[in-house]
Parts: structure tokens; C-alpha cells; sequence
């Protein structure tokens, strides 16, 4: 398991390095299907399922998604942006009322969150990628992610048990520590500094203050991924990467830390 997990994550870094130095349509359209299969998983793990008839719900879902990255990849501005996502939620109420009582509130609920849990937020993957300098910056959503999830791995390992054992979520994620938290916060900053001082040095200490939040919200975002699966009794999204499980079980923390990046390299950066 450990070695099939390593490779699995090597050839995953593998691709990422790629479709980020090609950025544009190739990174957009990338994501994108990462973006079709997270809702897929979503959806399944809701309950929101084919079965015999015609899901007008999740099928509108894939197309809300191709038109989303199809926008990101020709580069519209960023209010028909979100437009169009604001739009593929008014679509979804639209069904849901059109085709009234055919679907439930319930049903129409796990629709819209599926399609902004996983496409809408990983979305600011390539809107990063788009930015003045978004090819280095866009780095920093993997050093916040799983950087931090790395650290925070080693140090509750190496400290968790010997410092106090502090449980941080004893009843969702028992074996999470603070220590291990506090861990992968520095280590992402860690990373930060050094990832800054090689390539961005003017922008070093703002990449390391960007790294605290974007830590603390990827842990946030391995949190919400567990929680669903505990809510439905389900090990893994899906088995499609091999050692991993699911695209969102190994991009849950991605998917938190990109808008945040996006948002404090348009704060902290650029002025926008």
C-alpha cells in the first residue's frame, strides 16, 4: 500500500508539473475532469443516483461543469465567471420546481453542493495559474495542501503520543493532534520560505504568511471530505487513484486551499 500510494502521488505531481507549465486551455481542461469526476463522487456519496430513470438534476451538474471550465479556459472575465456559476444554480432550483414533486429539496441541495464543493472551488486552480506571476504562485495551493498535510503526518507521528497526545477532533478524526496540526502549519510556512527565497524573493515573507491560512484551511478541508464519509458510512469516494481512493480524497485539501490562494495572492500581491 505505502509504495502503490507513493507512486500513485509521484505520477500525480508528475502531471501537475505538466499541465501547470502548459497552463491556458491544456490546465482548464485538465481540471475539468478532475472537476466531472469529484461531482460524480459527490452525487454518488449523496445518494443522488440514475437508477431507472433520468437524473435531470446531476445530469445538468456535468453541464453546469463544461461550460464553467470552458469559460476559465478561454478566459472570460471574471464576472461572467461568476455569472455563469451563479446562473447553473439558478438551473438547478429551475428543475427542482419545474419537475416538482419529482425531486425533494433534499435532492436539489446536494445537487448545488456538489457542483460548488468540488468544480466551482478547485476552479481557482487555473484562475491562479492565470494570474501575474500564477505559474510560481500556483505552487502554493500544493504547499499548503498537501505540504501541509505531509508535515502535519510526520510530526503527529514523531510527537503526537510523546508531548500529551492532544486530540484535536476526537470524535471525527481521532487520530489527529494538535501537535500534528501545529506541525503542518510550520512546515507549510517552512516550505513557503524556502519555495519564496528560491524563486519569488521579493514575495518571500508574504508567500509565508499566506502558507498559515492556507495550512489551516487545508485541514479544514481534509475535515469536511471525512465528515460526508462518516455521514454516509463510506470508506473512499471512489477507487480511482490506486492508494488514495477517490479524486477527493486526495484533492480534499486542494479543493479548500485554491480559492483561499487565489484570494490572498489578489489581496496581498496584486491589489486587486
Amino acid at each position: 500500500m505505502f509504495w502503490k500510494r507513493t507512486l500513485s502521488g509521484a505520477v500525480l505531481l508528475l502531471a501537475s508539473f505538466v499541465f501547470i507549465y502548459l497552463g491556458g486551455v491544456y490546465l482548464s481542461f485538465a481540471v475539468g475532469a478532475l472537476s466531472i469526476v469529484a461531482y460524480f463522487e459527490m452525487t454518488r456519496a449523496l445518494g443522488l443516483k440514475w437508477k431507472e430513470e433520468f437524473n435531470y438534476l446531476t445530469a445538468w451538474g456535468y453541464v453546469a461543469i463544461a461550460a464553467l471550465y470552458i469559460c476559465i479556459a478561454f478566459k472570460v472575465s471574471n464576472i461572467f465567471l461568476a455569472m455563469t456559476a451563479v446562473l447553473s444554480v439558478i438551473v438547478f432550483l429551475a428543475i427542482y420546481v419545474i419537475k416538482f414533486p419529482k425531486y425533494k429539496a433534499e435532492d436539489v441541495t446536494a445537487s448545488v453542493f456538489s457542483f460548488m464543493y468540488g468544480p466551482v472551488m478547485l476552479s481557482f486552480l487555473p484562475l491562479t495559474r492565470g494570474l501575474d506571476k500564477g505559474f510560481y504562485i500556483v505552487w502554493m495551493i500544493y504547499i499548503c495542501s498537501w505540504g501541509y498535510d505531509t508535515f502535519a503526518y510526520l510530526v503527529g507521528m514523531a510527537f503526537g503520543k510523546t508531548i500529551g497526545n492532544h486530540k484535536a477532533f476526537p470524535v471525527l478524526s481521532p487520530k489527529k493532534s494538535v501537535e500534528g496540526i501545529v506541525g503542518g502549519i510550520l512546515g507549510a510556512a517552512l516550505l513557503a520560505y524556502i519555495y519564496g527565497s528560491l524563486l519569488l524573493p521579493e514575495y518571500t515573507w508574504i508567500l509565508v504568511i499566506m502558507a498559515i491560512p492556507g495550512g489551516l484551511i487545508a485541514q479544514v478541508g481534509d475535515l469536511a471530505a471525512s465528515a460526508v464519509k462518516r455521514d454516509h458510512d463510506i470508506k473512499d469516494y471512489s477507487n480511482l487513484i490506486p492508494g488514495h481512493g477517490g479524486v477527493l480524497d486526495r484533492f480534499d485539501s486542494m479543493i479548500f486551499t485554491a480559492p483561499i490562494i487565489y484570494c490572498l495572492t489578489c489581496l496581498l500581491m496584486l491589489g486587486i
